[in-house]
């Protein structure tokens, strides 16, 4: 009984997060129908909501907008916004950092998660996932000794990746693993549990009994 209670959890639990995350993306989106006069709205014009629509608005936004900027044109405004937003104290401080964050993540060039580490974390006899963002640079580099033989270091927390640590770790103390930011992700995500040859770990390691010692 107990082992068919389980198994039931392990299949809707999955789904229903999927949809709460989904259908929470999509209520989101739909404010984008703010926008549009009331007169004609969906809900106006139908005489009853219709989900969905404020989403696949949201998209043609953010398509247009690309396509918009692509250009010179689009891009001097752009700047020209940029600059006008910078003018504004509180304002230039969320603004420039959440733009420095999508610029990594989001550009063809950025930085972010270049690979997967290992490194000793939170003390040197444990090691922690972690993935390198870039070299130190400014203040940083002037400050460590050999700056050039350390690298900055993002170490996630699980089962949510988007909080963690943020370090510098000399390069030689860190492990680079053979494997893709999606991958250890996901691991990290699933606690370990989504491992790629979990089982076959498991196997080694009850045959192998104990551990040495490592240096």
């Amino acid at each position: 009984m107990k082992k068919y209670f389980i198994t039931g959890i392990l299949v809707w639990a999955p789904l229903a997060a999927t949809i709460w995350v989904l259908s929470l993306l999509v209520g989101v989106m739909d404010k984008s129908l703010l926008l549009i006069p009331k007169a004609y709205q969906p809900e106006a014009l139908l005489g009853f909501p219709l989900p969905g629509v404020g989403a696949v608005l949201s998209v043609i936004v953010i398509f247009v907008t690309g396509l918009f900027t692509a250009n010179m044109i689009g891009q001097r405004l752009v700047r020209f916004w940029e600059k006008v937003l910078n003018r504004i104290p509180v304002v230039k401080s969320v603004y420039g950092s959440v733009k420095n964050v999508s610029d990594a993540v989001f550009a063809d060039q950025g930085v972010a998660f270049q690979k997967v580490l290992m490194v000793r974390f939170p003390h040197n006899d444990t090691w922690a996932m972690a993935f390198q963002t870039a070299i130190p640079a400014g203040e940083v580099s002037d400050r460590l000794a050999e700056s050039g033989c350390y690298i900055a270091v993002y170490v996630p927390t699980t089962p949510n990746p988007t909080s963690g640590y943020y370090i510098f770790a000399r390069k030689e103390d860190v492990i680079e693993l053979d494997m893709s930011v999606d991958v250890a992700l996901k691991q990290i995500i699933s606690m370990g549990l989504a491992s790629p040859n979990n089982s076959a770990a498991s196997s080694a390691g009850e045959k192998n009994g104990g551990c040495g010692q490592q240096g």
